[in-house]
């Protein structure tokens, strides 16, 4: 039997699936990266279950996460996400996503890429922390503090420094796999 990190109950099969295949591997594509930013947004206040099992209705009403098409969206459309039970209603972080869209078009244009953007806060390789229990794990830290700090100068919301560290390890610029899981072996080899 493989030794996942301990915060994991094994016998749930969706979180397992997501820990396996998804959470720390290091993303470079703009699109997901902005994904992610948005579920983070979302999970604020709630489980981060929660908002997996709600994301494939995301990627249906935010157009897959087209940053583009996010940054045009209006009064109108954050008014039918109100009414759709598939997302989080709440109005301040729906509307989020067209603000921190609108961001991201900047960077891009700042930067060349979300992707460039974030990961040379890192020098463009993956933090291994080597954590060895999950008591070991802050919920922020200095670079999500950094990051943090940056993204809400450029007008960002939903993007305090505890759910900018959840983000950086959900798209792998940071490997918080303890050190016992069989995932931390893997992605740091591919560091």
């Amino acid at each position: 039997m493989k030794k996942r990190c301990a915060w994991l109950n094994p016998e749930n099969e969706f979180y397992t699936r997501y820990h396996d295949a998804e959470w720390g591997v290091p993303v470079h594509d703009d699109r997901t990266l902005f994904e992610m930013l948005v579920l983070e947004g979302a999970q604020a206040g709630l489980s981060w279950e929660t908002i997996l099992k709600k994301r494939d209705n995301y990627r249906a009403a935010f157009h897959n996460f087209d940053i583009a098409a996010c940054a045009r969206l209006t009064e109108a459309d954050e008014a039918r996400f109100m009414e759709n039970p598939g997302i989080v209603r709440n109005r301040l972080k729906i509307r989020s996503v067209s603000i921190n869209a609108r961001a991201v078009l900047a960077i891009q244009k700042e930067y060349g890429s979300l992707n460039a953007f974030l990961w040379a806060f890192v020098d463009h390789k993956p933090l291994d922390p080597r954590y060895q229990a999950i008591g070991e794990i802050p919920t922020k830290d200095d670079l999500s503090d950094r990051i943090s700090k940056d993204l809400k100068r450029r007008g960002m919301k939903f993007i305090g420094s505890t759910i900018v560290f959840a983000y950086l390890q959900a798209v792998g610029i940071v490997n918080a796999h303890t050190t016992d899981c069989f995932r931390h072996r893997e992605l740091r080899a591919r560091g």
